[in-house]
């Protein structure tokens, strides 16, 4: 039931999220072993970069953060568009963005 309604709001917000190769989305999925982070060309249809880690706690969603953001500087990617998958905006998810922000990309 709980990941039903996940799953509704992941529509709900991607039908309103898109992300170009100037402003790509940052997709975001955890699951009880590890969180997964995107970086996605909608446009084209490929994923630029992608980062994983094998903690699901709030320590590890700083360090994939920190991650994404590194690679996107090495990429030239200053603007993004963050996309949360339907997950709460707080705890290991809000971690993450505030992570990705501290490195220099703008959402």
């Amino acid at each position: 039931m709980r990941n039903k309604k996940r799953l509704h709001r992941k529509n709900r917000i991607r039908a309103k999220i898109f992300g170009t190769s100037k402003c790509p989305r940052v997709s975001v999925f955890k699951s009880l072993k590890g969180m997964y982070v995107q970086v996605i060309d909608d446009d084209k249809g490929k994923t630029i970069i992608s980062s994983t880690v094998r903690k699901a706690t709030i320590s590890g969603a700083k360090e994939v953060g920190k991650d994404i953001s590194e690679k996107c500087a090495k990429s030239g990617i200053k603007k993004v568009v963050f996309d949360r998958s339907g997950y709460k905006y707080h705890g290991k998810v809000k971690a993450l963005a505030d992570e990705i922000r501290k490195g220099g990309i703008k959402f």
